[in-house]
Formats: C-alpha cells, structure tokens, sequence
C-alpha cells in the first residue's frame, strides 16, 4: 500500500501573515494533524498574533508602557497585561503540542 501523505491544512485566513508562516512550519516539522492538536496549534498562532498587536500599541504608546491615569499618576498600559497573558498562552500551547519539553517547569 502507497504511504498516504496527509491532507493539506491551510492556517485560518484570520491569522497574520507571520502566524501564517509560523503555522506553516510547526505543520511541517512536527506530525500535527489531529483535531485537538489543529485547536491547540490554532491557539498558539492567535495568542501569538495578540501578543504582537499588543506589543505594537505599547511601541506606538509615547510613554512606552505606562500611561498617567485622571491624577496623573503613572500606571501599566492596559496592553502590557494583554502581552503577558498572549504571552503565557502562546507558551502554554507550544507545551501542550509538545514542542518545546525544556520550557516545563523543573
């Protein structure tokens, strides 16, 4: 019997084109073909888009990533709290795949 190669799946046309690209590769490096692993990998390059956009808006922030509330007084910009949780959900599927075993905790 011929060795069946799997389906083609393209990434969500929602996705950026540098989580497009990640999605790409992760697909043909590591064997990610079934559905949960589809979800997982989906959430990994949506919390990596999240985490760059928030990332960008704190860049655009003149005041970087604080800003000065009705007081004036200093604060997080409230993307710095969207980066970090992007952040550790993108981490969190890149474990949950498999990907990266040494980023387990000790």
């Amino acid at each position: 019997m011929a060795d069946v190669l799997p389906k083609r799946i393209d990434p969500p046309k929602h996705l950026s084109a540098t989580a497009r690209g990640f999605w790409r590769d992760l697909r043909s490096t590591h064997a990610i073909d079934s559905a949960d692993q589809l979800l997982l990998l989906r959430a990994c390059c949506e919390a990596l888009d999240r985490c760059e956009s928030a990332r960008r808006l704190i860049a655009s922030c003149p005041t970087g990533s604080v800003i000065a509330d009705r007081f004036g007084q200093l604060r997080a910009h409230p993307a710095v709290a969207i980066e970090r949780d992007a952040r550790a959900q993108l981490i969190a599927a890149i474990k949950a795949l498999g990907l990266a075993p040494d980023l387990a905790p000790p």
